[in-house]
């Protein structure tokens, strides 16, 4: 069988990345500590792991951009899941086609090597490259979300699934069922496709995302109603990594990444209420319908997670700070969040201006401060909240600073998930 297995695995050396969607370097070591994850392992102890940071925002869809092009936001061109329209407080969509730079297979193509991206974020809809493509979330339809077409009848017949059902994710019988299944329907495919003809193999597992959305007190706390149920789903998670090492050969490069890190959430705090309550933001009705019922009065808004715009005469259609009273504002918001506390905690743990963050031909689309609370705090800029501070049924939040990588490729300083491009993309250079 050994003989057998060996002969099956000859062919051309790829590369190899798995992506396990917002899983925190720090849980990773403790699932493998205690033996949730022995596949992992294993690949951890014939290579390095590396706690690494996300992107700013620390949001799966700017991360995972930030990943395919090797670019920051102000040059790839995406700063967070929604924008308001140029001129206009209409909400969109950025997706695949919104993307301004090539990414690692659009590049690798142009030298006649394929590749094979599976489920992964920011993917919609499918567009051709060189090699086959299943779109990951936000994907609205399946037959939208592969390429070549003669792909969907095949994932239509497996009852492929691209994302649970998050809806339902409160009905935690559901939401562990549509889990586990919709993981089995994963593994199926990336098995089934590993033999199609490739140079480059990314696949995505983004249920551990969606089970620490919503269950990350589960994870951490042993005596958790559900923690059996979690451990259970890593280990599941850690046997698709397993089916997919057991089919790489020692001329494969393999590695492993995460988007973002996750912590459990204390508290949301909800940053255009805090505007309000501090002068800065206005409403012509309270709360809004929608960001068009933004007052001219209106000095700065938020949006998701973490985006603060500075209300400017000429890019909005009832925007009236002025370009010289800019540097000032800045300060005053600066100042603001800075002082911001709960319960004797600090709110924010960094924040930043987009010139001290981002470069590139797309820096005016960028929001004008970032902000990085402290773990415990979920930023949201939901308009509509009426309170700053709330609690709902999440129970897990992104963190910038643990994401993990696991890689060969020594580092003299913490990796960033821009520079993953820069390790696949060596492999074709060399």
């Amino acid at each position: 069988m050994s003989f057998l297995k060996n002969i099956l695995k000859k062919r051309e050396p790829r590369v190899v990345m798995i992506g396990l969607d917002g899983v925190p370097q720090t849980l990773l070591k403790k699932l493998m500590d205690k033996g949730i994850c022995p596949n992992i392992k294993k690949l951890v102890k014939s290579s390095r792991l590396y706690q690494m940071d996300a992107s700013l925002p620390e949001i799966s869809s700017v991360s995972w951009a930030s990943f395919m092009t090797g670019t920051n936001p102000a040059r790839h061109g995406i700063f967070g899941f929604t924008e308001l329209k140029p001129n206009s407080y209409s909400i969109s969509f950025p997706n695949y086609l919104s993307l301004k730079e090539k990414t690692i297979w659009d590049r690798i193509g142009e030298k006649d090597k394929k590749s094979s991206i599976l489920n992964l974020p920011g993917t919609y809809p499918a567009r051709e490259h060189k090699g086959i493509l299943i779109s990951g979330f936000v994907a609205i339809d399946l037959k939208k979300s592969v390429y070549p077409q003669s792909l969907y009848e095949k994932l239509k017949s497996m009852d492929y699934r691209i994302d649970v059902d998050t809806t339902r994710a409160k009905d935690k019988d559901f939401f562990y069922k549509d889990l586990f299944e919709t993981l089995e329907k994963r593994k199926k495919v990336f098995s089934e496709l590993w033999d199609e003809q490739c140079d480059l193999f990314v696949a995505v597992i983004t249920d551990t995302d969606r089970l620490q959305h919503f269950e990350f007190d589960a994870i951490v706390d042993e005596n958790a109603e559900r923690y059996e149920s979690a451990m259970r789903f890593y280990q599941k998670v850690d046997e698709a990594v397993g089916e997919i090492l057991d089919k790489t050969n020692d001329k494969d490069f393999v590695m492993m990444m995460s988007d973002h890190g996750f912590t459990q959430i204390e508290e949301e705090v909800y940053l255009n209420r805090i505007l309000v309550q501090n002068g800065f933001l206005k409403w012509e009705e309270d709360p809004p319908s929608e960001f068009g019922k933004m007052a001219k009065e209106t000095i700065a808004f938020a949006m998701d997670p973490s985006r603060i715009y500075i209300h400017r005469k000429g890019k909005y259609p009832k925007g009236s700070v002025e370009e010289k009273d800019v540097p000032k504002i800045k300060e005053d918001l600066k100042n603001l969040f800075a002082s911001l506390e709960r319960n004797g905690k600090k709110v924010i743990k960094s924040f930043f201006f987009k010139e001290d963050i981002y470069e590139g031909d797309y820096l005016d689309l960028a929001p004008d401060i970032v902000l990085l609370s402290n773990y415990g705090f979920d930023l949201k800029g939901n308009p509509k909240a009426k309170e700053p501070f709330d609690k709902t049924h999440f129970s897990g939040m992104h963190t910038r600073d643990d994401a993990f990588l696991i890689t060969d490729k020594e580092f003299s300083k913490k990796p960033h998930i821009e520079d993953v491009s820069k390790i696949i993309l060596e492999k074709f250079n060399g």
